[in-house]
């Protein structure tokens, strides 16, 4: 069972619905003690940093989290990806999760639209079993704001715009990150929640 992190800041039913269309087996859930016993674990999120991270305080799931991530695959979608790193500058300086190493900063492109919205093709980093069989030249669909900033070996793939900025972010073990939907990436981003519940 893959259980879905319900925090109350995140896009869950869009997720869910994706998963259910592949017929993996899922819940929504708060609980802790679900989140302990699933096989794998789902960090959806959307909106600002600081208070989704509040929101996880205040639901006694940081620590949840922070465990499990040693034991059993993880995955962070958005704002669930940043939540991963070590620390968001977005309105305020706030510590995150803590599992990968890395801060979150505000997309530094003057010429460019921000937030970041809409299709961008992936370009691969360090090998991710997410990212497999993805075929030719793989689009993946963003909205965001702030991006991370982490270390070249943590880095699985990545798009241009005014810059690098990282789409996939990996530990080597069991924590993944994706800045990008793959609930809402059409083929491709089905393919990567597909290889998720395969890990």
């Amino acid at each position: 069972m893959i259980a879905i992190v319900d925090y109350g800041a995140g896009n869950i039913f869009s997720v869910k619905n994706a998963l259910d269309f592949l017929g993996l087996e899922n819940e929504l859930t708060d609980n802790p003690d679900k989140i302990r016993f699933a096989e794998k674990v789902i960090l959806p999120g959307v909106g600002a940093f600081p208070s989704a991270m509040k929101m996880l305080e205040q639901k006694g799931l940081v620590s949840v989290l922070k465990e499990e991530a040693h034991k059993k695959p993880l995955l962070g979608i958005c704002l669930g990806m940043q939540m991963l790193l070590d620390k968001s500058y977005e309105f305020e300086e706030c510590d995150g999760l803590g599992l990968i190493s890395g801060t979150v900063n505000r997309i530094d492109a003057p010429d460019l639209i921000i937030p970041h919205m809409g299709w961008n093709e992936l370009q691969m980093g360090v090998e991710c079993p997410l990212l497999k069989n993805l075929g030719d030249a793989p689009y993946v669909y963003f909205v965001h704001s702030y991006m991370a900033e982490c270390k070249e070996e943590n880095l699985s793939a990545w798009v241009e715009y005014g810059g690098k900025v990282p789409a996939m972010i990996y530990d080597g073990k069991f924590v993944y990150g994706a800045q990008f939907h793959p609930e809402k990436s059409g083929d491709v981003g089905l393919q990567i929640l597909r290889n998720f519940a395969e890990l």
